[in-house]
């Protein structure tokens, strides 16, 4: 095992907050190989915990800003 970890597939919103139940835009993989799941409000919350732990994050919390590909142009 060389320790690296499998390419994370992006968070839908099918994927849930473990806190709250809210679309999850943050996964925290713990070197155990469990998941977490956060909400971008929860997620600020315990990131920076996790990351000390060990925890290899990703967030897609940037994707909360971005306007949708089905916004009219005067929208965009």
């Amino acid at each position: 095992m060389t320790g690296a970890l499998a390419p994370a597939k992006p968070l839908t919103a099918l994927d849930r907050c473990d806190r709250c139940g809210a679309q999850a835009y943050i996964r925290a993989t713990l070197q155990v190989g469990a998941e977490l799941l956060f909400c971008a409000h929860h997620g600020r919350q315990h990131v920076a915990v996790l990351r000390d732990k060990g925890a290899e994050i990703q967030d897609e919390s940037a994707r909360l800003s971005e306007t949708p590909a089905t916004a009219m142009a005067d929208e965009r």
